[in-house]
């Protein structure tokens, strides 16, 4: 079974920083990306930021500047470096991985359980 588990949110005044932190667990294949998606009450999730094998990043334009995605191939770890958070910040954020659990089989998507991020004015 592949689990996700996410670690390194919480409360934190405007201008803090947070690094929040995502492992994957299990026995697969591959993993091709891996990402982080937020949300928050009454609004659409929305991918925040993704890296790929190869290191080439995406950034949601609101976070562009200010967040650091980076992973540990070795250790299927991917981490978000979250600098100068801002009130709208504030959602749940969830791990996100590509993950070829076999040779045979395609990839598919699997979620972490999601962490709270607050950012307080």
């Amino acid at each position: 079974q592949v689990q996700l588990v996410e670690s390194g949110g919480g409360l934190v005044q405007a201008g803090g920083s947070l690094r929040l932190s995502c492992a994957a667990s299990g026995t697969f294949f591959s993993m091709p990306a891996m990402g982080w998606y937020r949300q928050a009450p009454g609004k659409q999730r929305e991918l925040v930021a993704r890296i790929v094998s190869d290191g080439s990043t995406i950034y949601e334009d609101s976070v562009k500047g200010r967040f650091t995605i980076s992973r540990d191939n070795a250790k299927n770890t991917v981490h978000l470096q979250m600098n100068s958070l801002k009130p709208e910040d504030t959602a749940v954020y969830w791990c996100n991985a590509v993950i070829r659990r076999s040779f045979q089989s395609r990839a598919n998507d699997y979620w972490g359980q999601g962490t709270q991020v607050t950012v307080s004015s």
